[in-house]
């Protein structure tokens, strides 16, 4: 069976990064992490890295490997997670950068690797990585005297700029890091969004940099073309899918589709989402299954050979929004099965 055709626009990704860049003053990051959100890290990395980007971050050591060996020596690799046991020999070996996380990674990392570069990340009020207030004001003076090379925090509540939360994080990073010679970073794609007060030494944007929201001026970079399998006629009354998803209440015309949860078209979609054949809409009819979903085609005067899932058409977000979910779901359940390819860059 034939697979879709997931396109990256690489150009449009070194725009979108570009166009944050110059929104501040700052060094501009990348975030890579989860195989860039489900696009591939090593052509998105690439053009980030042609395009002028120095620090990338990832969530797991085994990402940051393989992401110096895409990149080789020079940009900076910081990690997320921290250095977790086991990690100290790739850490080592590769000139990676732990963000350290907590009393325990501080202490396995000081033992382990004496000299090696590190960051720290501090917990500002999201309650999920780093270290807190008390903490980092007990062991400041330790990890300062051991050089580290940036002091970050994540925003909880960037997506929504009116919240209180953004305000609160950013006065409590302001208070445990003011005054201290390291460089310091708050700001994902929705921070750096919120101004130049968020913004520090280096933003980091991630999602924005892949055509999603809030970075609602964004290029779309990710295109998804389904082919048409079969198409059927079906009369009223006659069911569509598992458990009669759909039951027509007039003749259609039903396309079978060569997708499905399998390759990140999540379930939730079932019944919701529009897939297009130009500028035209077609309805996703039933449930999604996991190779295949059915799609209403009655209107259009030809039988396409593919739809289009993800385009100018219908961005990731509108498409988050159809599933009751976020566009980072989407993006990152993207299949492998799906042929891959890149454009620009």
């Amino acid at each position: 069976m034939a697979s879709g055709t997931l396109t990256v626009d690489l150009d449009a990704l070194v725009q979108n990064w570009r166009a944050l860049k110059a929104l501040t003053e700052a060094e501009a990051g990348a975030v890579v992490k989860a195989d860039a959100y489900g696009l591939g890290a090593g052509p998105v990395a690439r053009a980030l890295a042609k395009a002028g980007a120095r620090s990338f971050f990832v969530a797991t050591t085994e990402e940051a490997a393989s992401l110096r060996h895409t990149l080789g020596e020079g940009p900076t690799i910081y990690i997320f997670s921290g250095h977790m046991a086991g990690d100290t020999d790739m850490i080592a070996d590769l000139g990676l950068v732990p963000l350290l996380n907590s009393i325990e990674q501080l202490q396995r990392h000081f033992e382990a690797l004496p000299q090696a570069p590190f960051g720290v990340q501090l917990d500002t009020g999201m309650n999920r990585l780093g270290m807190e207030p008390a903490e980092w004001g007990a062991l400041r003076d330790v990890v300062l005297a051991q050089g580290p090379k940036l002091l970050m925090s994540h925003l909880a509540c960037a997506d929504e700029p009116q919240s209180a939360m953004n305000a609160l994080q950013l006065r409590v990073f302001k208070e445990m890091t003011d005054g201290l010679d390291v460089p310091r970073s708050l700001a994902a794609t929705g921070g750096t969004l919120l101004g130049a007060a968020y913004h520090f030494d280096m933003v980091r944007p991630g999602v924005g940099l892949y055509g999603g929201a809030p970075y609602t001026a964004a290029q779309p970079v990710a295109y998804l073309d389904l082919p048409v399998v079969q198409v059927r006629d079906v009369q009223a009354g006659e069911s569509v899918g598992y458990n009669m998803g759909y039951v027509a209440r007039q003749p259609k015309r039903v396309a079978t589709l060569a997708a499905g949860y399998a390759d990140g078209l999540i379930r939730a979609l079932s019944g919701k989402a529009k897939l297009y054949a130009g500028p035209r809409d077609c309805a996703l009819l039933g449930r999604v299954s996991m190779d295949l979903i059915t799609v209403d085609i009655s209107h259009l005067s030809e039988i396409p050979r593919s739809l289009t899932l993800l385009g100018r058409q219908q961005g990731v977000d509108t498409l988050a929004t159809a599933a009751g979910t976020i566009g980072y779901e989407i993006l990152t359940s993207l299949g492998a099965r799906y042929t891959r390819r890149y454009t620009g860059g």
